[in-house]
C-alpha cells in the first residue's frame, strides 16, 4: 500500500468550496503528502481524460491544473469557450437567432461524453447579482455533464486559490494562530468577490485571527465575512498582522453592485503601511497590478511570498482531483 493510503479517504464528487474539502487538518495533511510525494499515485489517473473549460482568461489556474491532472497519469484537455469554440447561449427560452450558435445544455453533456472529471472557470458577469450568485454557469456543468465537477473560480468563489493560500499559511507561520489581514486595494477595472469571499471562508474555518479592512461601501456577503473583524481603519488592521493579503473586488452591497467606488491610492499596499505589522508576509492570488495593488518594494521584498503561493495551486488542485479520482 502507498504511503498515502493511511490517511482517511473522504469521499468527493464535486469541489465548489471549502464545504466539499471535508476536515480541513485532513485536507491539509493530504497536501502535504502530495507536496512531498507529487508523482506516487499516476496510477489513479491512468486512462482517464480531464477537461478543463475556461470562460474567462488565466495562467495559473490553467498551468497548474493541468500540471496536476499530468502529475496523477491524466490526459488533460483544455478548452477556451471564447477562442475556437462556438459561442455559447446560457439562457433557456431564449429564441437563438443572435451571434450564439449552441446551447450551453447540449455542448455540456457533449463535453461530458468525452472525459471523466471537468474543471470550470466562470466568472461573475456583474449583469445580475442573483445570476452571479445563484452560480448558474457552474451549477449547469454540475446537473448536466453527468460527470464529477470542480471549480476553477466561479462567480462568487476560487475555492483552488484559498485551499493553496491555507496550505501557504501554514507553511510560513510562526505561531499557532497567526494573524491574517485581508485588505482591499485599488484597481482600475471593477473585479468579482471570488477570491476575497472565498479567502474569507477558508481563513475563518482554519481559526486564525482574521480581519478584513476596506474603505466603506466595499462590504462583502455577509455568508462569507463569518467571524472576521472588519476594520475600516487600515493602520489599525495592519497593526501585528502577520500576514497582509492584497486583493481587489468591486462593490458587493445594492445599488452598487459591480461598481467601483473608490481609486484612493493611500490603500495601495506599501512600505510604511507593512511597517505597522509584525514584519508580515506579503500575499497576493496574482496577476498584480504593481503600483495599484501594491508597490514594488512590498512585491520584491523578502516577506513577498506570492510566487511560492503560486506554486501552492498545483498542490490544491492535485489534491482536489485526487480526492475525486479516489471518489469514482
Amino acid at each position: 500500500m502507498r504511503g498515502s493510503s493511511a490517511i482517511k479517504v473522504f469521499k468527493m464528487r464535486n469541489f465548489t468550496s471549502i464545504h466539499d474539502i471535508g476536515d480541513l487538518k485532513m485536507a491539509l495533511e493530504k497536501a502535504k503528502y502530495v507536496k512531498e510525494n507529487p508523482f506516487a499515485d499516476q496510477e489513479l489517473g491512468k486512462n482517464k481524460t480531464l477537461m478543463l473549460i475556461f470562460f474567462n482568461s488565466s495562467l495559473r489556474t490553467r498551468l497548474s491544473t493541468q500540471k496536476a491532472g499530468m502529475n496523477l497519469g491524466m490526459n488533460v484537455i483544455v478548452l477556451d469557450i471564447n477562442q475556437g469554440a462556438w459561442k455559447l447561449e446560457t439562457e433557456r427560452g431564449v429564441i437563438m437567432d443572435g451571434d450564439k450558435p449552441e446551447h450551453i445544455l447540449e455542448a455540456i453533456p457533449v463535453m461530458g461524453s468525452y472525459c471523466d472529471v471537468i474543471g470550470v472557470r466562470s466568472f461573475a458577469q456583474f449583469e445580475s447579482k442573483a445570476y452571479d450568485y445563484d452560480e448558474v454557469i457552474l451549477n449547469q456543468f454540475i446537473q448536466y455533464s453527468g460527470k464529477p465537477v470542480f471549480s476553477m473560480e466561479a462567480a462568487t468563489r476560487h475555492p483552488l486559490q484559498s485551499f493553496a493560500d491555507l496550505i501557504t499559511i501554514e507553511e510560513y507561520k510562526k505561531k499557532n494562530r497567526p494573524k491574517v489581514v485581508l485588505t482591499w486595494a485599488p484597481h482600475p477595472r471593477a473585479l468579482p468577490q471570488a477570491v476575497p469571499n472565498s479567502f474569507a471562508e477558508w481563513m475563518n474555518a482554519a481559526g486564525y485571527e482574521f480581519v478584513i479592512t476596506h474603505p466603506e461601501g466595499y462590504e462583502l456577503d455577509e455568508q462569507f465575512v463569518g467571524n472576521a473583524v472588519v476594520e475600516y481603519d487600515k493602520e489599525k488592521a495592519y497593526k501585528d498582522a502577520d500576514f497582509i493579503y492584497a486583493k481587489n473586488w468591486a462593490a458587493y452591497r445594492d445599488p452598487n453592485y459591480g461598481q467601483i467606488l473608490s481609486s484612493d491610492s493611500s490603500w495601495t499596499v506599501n512600505s510604511a503601511s507593512m511597517a505597522l505589522t509584525n514584519n508580515a508576509y506579503f500575499m497576493h492570488c496574482l496577476p498584480v497590478r504593481r503600483n495599484m495593488i501594491v508597490t514594488d518594494e512590498v512585491i520584491e521584498s523578502a516577506q513577498s511570498i506570492v510566487i511560492p503561493e503560486a506554486a501552492n495551486r498545483v498542490v490544491s488542485a492535485q489534491t482536489v482531483l485526487k480526492e475525486i479520482l479516489l471518489g469514482m
